[in-house]
C-alpha cells in the first residue's frame, strides 16, 4: 500500500509499505493492505512504517490525523 507522512514543513516518508501503526486517540492501531476506509485523530507517539522490504522506520509525532482508503494512507502530522 502507499504511505505518505507529511508535516507543515516537510515530507517525512513517501513510498510502499506492508503496514503502518499510528498512535490514535483511541489507542494505537495498525493498517494493513485492504484495510477498511478510516479517518482518525492522532496523538503524540510513534508512527511505525514497515516497508515492503521488511525494514521498520519510526517517526515520533506530536499529533495530527490520518486517512486510509483504497490502499493509500495519508498522515498529516505535527513533528
Amino acid at each position: 500500500m502507499k504511505i505518505e507522512i507529511i508535516t507543515p514543513t516537510s515530507s517525512l516518508f513517501k513510498g510502499e509499505a506492508s503496514s503502518v501503526t499510528v498512535p490514535s486517540q483511541q489507542g494505537p492501531f495498525t493498517m494493513l493492505e485492504n484495510h477498511a476506509a478510516i479517518v482518525a485523530i492522532l496523538e503524540a507517539g510513534p508512527i511505525t512504517v514497515t516497508g515492503a522490504d521488511g525494514k521498520k522506520r519510526v517517526f515520533d509525532i506530536q499529533g495530527g490525523f490520518c486517512e486510509q482508503h483504497d490502499n493509500t494512507v495519508i498522515i498529516c502530522a505535527e513533528k
